[in-house]
């Protein structure tokens, strides 16, 4: 298992050594000794799992205080293009954004933690899982604007299948003036 740091602190891609045979395919999708030495300790509480069709854009988004998550994703089947962005009040890369296309061939993973709004856009169809750090919890829940012109985000897909919710979020810099960050 490769653990690559990125350019935002805490942020890593996950690459597991995939065995393939004649019968198909093994790897270790987590192994918590392996991530305690990347400095990623983290007691997972839940898992979700998620379809979504090519086209489909969910996110950004995060939820606040104390029911923050820090999450682990990855790809079953598919591929996605997935984007974070740095809502760490005192982050010196706040506002940034990061990408990376997470893809069931590659089986890489991105580790996320709290802080950050988090959102993907379906390349091709896919089942997107993710494990969590804190229970769902709804009063914590929140979003930035997933087409904020600000943050200049390339998506990759042409005519976005999108909540209504995801359509409703602030964006950065109106998020940035009511609540300082996260």
């Amino acid at each position: 298992m490769k653990i690559n740091a990125t350019p935002i602190a805490g942020l890593f891609e996950i690459t597991p050594t995939v065995f393939e045979d004649s019968r198909g395919y093994f790897f270790e999708s987590f192994r918590k000794e392996m991530l305690e030495k990347a400095g990623i300790r983290q007691d997972w509480v839940q898992e979700n799992q998620s379809f979504s069709k090519k086209g489909t854009v969910r996110g950004l988004h995060f939820q606040a205080g104390e029911h923050a998550q820090a999450k682990l994703v990855s790809v079953i089947q598919g591929k996605v293009l997935d984007v974070v962005l740095d809502l760490r009040k005192d982050s010196q890369t706040y506002g940034d954004i990061y990408t990376i296309v997470l893809d069931a061939e590659k089986h890489n993973m991105l580790y996320i933690p709290e802080g950050f709004a988090h959102g993907f856009s379906v390349l091709e169809d896919a089942i997107f899982s993710y494990k969590c750090s804190a229970y769902y919890h709804k009063e914590s829940e929140g979003g930035i604007l997933w087409s904020d012109p600000k943050l200049k985000i390339d998506w990759k897909v042409e005519t976005p299948i999108l909540s209504e919710k995801d359509q409703l979020w602030p964006t950065l810099e109106t998020f940035t003036k009511e609540k300082g960050g996260l």
